[in-house]
């Protein structure tokens, strides 16, 4: 393959990450999340036009992991130094076109980088490589505790690192419910919701645990294992339960942000292989 095809295919999953993100937004109604029922960031305290644009931001940035992983070819200790580089200068980036969506940078970042080193993978198979990836310690990586590693510190949860390091357990179990509820014959924005809810059911989120405590986040996990027991979003039984759980959620302003991330990460695996031509590619 040319370095000129290498850049394109690079910058096709770049695109496809982005789309995976930028479709994880346009979902709803979302507890606790941002969508489009909320544009001015009243409830979810996120302006969705901001993390709109700010998504777009990512692009490079997952480019660049791509073009890393095809280069080294390996799940080296040194890819996942340059990834880890790659990603905080592409925080940065994000942060100056208007900010968040770093859950979702990191998680897209390691699985655009497996799908780069293994492009026949697909699904767990990709997973499974983001994890030989991540299962390095990264060197170079600032000696200062984010917050996150700082909550999982302090109350015991795997966090975003734990989370990449047991091979994305919850972008599995998200890509698992999405299957199960299409061979189900559910509409697809309906079982995008059933695979959000699951992630949201057993995810110990750091931003939950930060705001809302260990009492918050079984709240937001038993509310989420509430709409799925109630048959999930595609029964009327189920989406009143939805209902309800996310006006709780919006009235308390607790927002389980990790969730929404990992679901973008499921999203991207589910939409592979992808080509300039498929659906996910976005220009």
């Amino acid at each position: 393959m040319s370095r000129r095809e290498d850049d394109r295919e690079d910058q096709t999953l770049a695109r496809a990450a982005v789309a995976a993100l930028t479709g994880q937004l346009e979902l709803a109604p979302k507890p606790g999340l941002p969508d489009p029922r909320d544009l001015g960031a009243r409830a979810t305290r996120r302006d969705l036009c901001s993390l709109r644009w700010s998504a777009k931001a990512l692009a490079p940035g997952l480019a660049a992991m791509a073009a890393a992983a095809r280069r080294t070819g390996e799940p080296t200790p040194g890819l996942r130094a340059e990834l880890g580089a790659i990603g905080r200068s592409t925080e940065h980036s994000v942060g100056l076109a208007g900010g968040g969506h770093r859950g979702a940078l990191w998680a897209l970042g390691f699985l655009v980088a497996a799908a780069a080193l293994e492009p026949r993978a697909r699904g767990t198979e990709v997973v499974a490589t983001a994890k030989r990836i991540t299962a390095h310690a990264e060197r170079g990586a600032p000696l200062r505790a984010s917050r996150g590693s700082t909550v999982s510190a302090k109350f015991g949860a795997a966090g975003a690192r734990g989370e990449a390091r047991a091979g994305f357990p919850h972008v599995r179990r998200g890509l698992e419910a999405l299957h199960t509820a299409r061979r189900a014959g559910t509409a697809e924005p309906w079982a995008r919701l059933d695979a959000l809810l699951t992630i949201m059911s057993t995810l110990s989120d750091t931003e939950l645990l930060y705001t809302a405590g260990p009492h918050g986040l079984r709240h937001v996990q038993a509310g989420a294992r509430g709409v799925l027991d109630a048959g999930g979003t595609a029964v009327p039984a189920g989406r009143e339960a939805l209902r309800v759980f996310d006006d709780d959620l919006r009235t308390r302003a607790w927002s389980p942000r990790g969730s929404g991330g990992l679901l973008a990460g499921a999203l991207f695996v589910d939409s592979l292989p992808v080509t300039a031509a498929s659906p996910a590619y976005v220009a």
